[in-house]
């Protein structure tokens, strides 16, 4: 099916209207809307190869959650499905360098999160644990509309954290937790100056924090995370470019002009949503008020667990290590990849891609 066959009064009404946000006086003011962003990721999908259906799925409270479903022509006997989880300001699109190579063998499907992208954005609550909840509720109840009974469940950054509060939550419907550079494992530390340091202690230095991950938390405590770039108005396409250059050079052999940073800008300059559940869940935007080294041992000993990291990522890879330990009885796996940042699936798709199909073929 066409990404596009959905209408625009359909998308349009997608979106709540903003009278709540400081912003609503100024709609004409920013140069987005969810029919620019639709045809933006016209263009991101019109790259895949495989069989594409594109739809929203209709839970039951009405909310919809925009989904694509990737298939080969003639695949061979169904086998378990992989569903990826975007992260934070993400959505669909990004995995544009993934999805027709894991979809050779097995369905695959991808959707974006609640509050996110093209799918409904609904308030959320300032509570912690009721924003969880949320995000959660909406996942399964996305699978069940869809008619999944198992999944192979992936999930990046912001989609990782919640992928495993899923798992947690939902264990027999996870056949394989893979969790890619998730965001709000550790606890913030506490802070430790030299002179209590153990001097025996070994210290091991990550990448510093992107500029543009500094830029958005002097922001955070005040705003939504990305209020910035609707505040930007016409200036915020430039902003994204001049922030997440990164974007553009990952995917430029793909598009030579600002297609992808222009999908980040629309995904993102729409009314806020998920980035609200996120804030209400973060302490900062490296840290979760309920950290998932805290929970992780709930996930049932015999579900399969892998952590993928970029080797010069800003998150710390060794919540991956203290996750090992904590299910030391169980099947759980820590994978670095080399010359790969934050967006691991970006950076080195090849080998992320190798990786995970390994992963699935170990399910079935």
């Amino acid at each position: 099916m066409d990404p596009s066959t959905a209408t625009t009064e359909q998308m349009q009404t997608e979106c709540e209207p903003e009278s709540s946000s400081i912003w609503s006086w100024w709609p004409s003011w920013r140069p987005t809307s969810m029919s620019l962003l639709k045809t933006t990721e016209s263009k991101i999908l019109a790259c895949i190869q495989n069989e594409l259906w594109a739809r929203f799925i209709t839970l039951p409270n009405q909310d919809r959650i925009w989904t694509l479903t990737l298939t080969k022509k003639a695949q061979p006997a169904p086998k378990t499905p992989l569903v990826m989880v975007h992260g934070f300001g993400g959505g669909v699109g990004l995995w544009i360098r993934n999805m027709d190579s894991l979809s050779r063998s097995r369905p695959l499907y991808a959707f974006d999160l609640l509050g996110f992208g093209r799918s409904s954005r609904p308030p959320f609550p300032s509570d912690a644990t009721k924003a969880e909840e949320q995000f959660v509720d909406s996942i399964e109840q996305w699978r069940q509309s869809v008619g999944l009974e198992n999944m192979i469940l992936l999930g990046h950054s912001l989609g990782g954290y919640l992928a495993a509060s899923y798992a947690i939550q939902h264990p027999s419907r996870v056949s394989h937790l893979v969790l890619v550079d998730p965001w709000g494992f550790p606890e913030q530390p506490q802070a430790q100056t030299l002179e209590t340091q153990d001097p025996g202690t070994e210290v091991f230095k990550r990448p510093p924090l992107p500029r543009w991950v500094k830029a958005i938390a002097a922001v955070v405590s005040l705003f939504n995370p990305l209020a910035v770039i609707r505040a930007a108005g016409p200036w915020g396409p430039g902003l994204v470019n001049r922030f997440r250059p990164d974007f553009k050079r990952k995917f430029e052999d793909l598009f030579e002009d600002d297609t992808m940073t222009q999908y980040i800008y629309h995904c993102n300059a729409q009314t806020p949503s998920g980035e609200v559940g996120f804030r209400a869940m973060a302490e900062s935007l490296g840290w979760a008020k309920r950290p998932m080294l805290q929970r992780v041992h709930q996930l049932p000993p015999s579900m399969p667990l892998t952590m993928l990291y970029g080797a010069r990522s800003w998150v710390d890879s060794s919540s991956g290590q203290s996750v090992v330990q904590i299910r030391s009885q169980s099947l759980t796996k820590v994978i670095l990849i080399d010359d790969a940042s934050h967006h691991v699936y970006a950076d080195q798709p090849e080998e992320f891609n190798k990786v995970v199909e390994k992963i699935c073929n170990s399910v079935d």
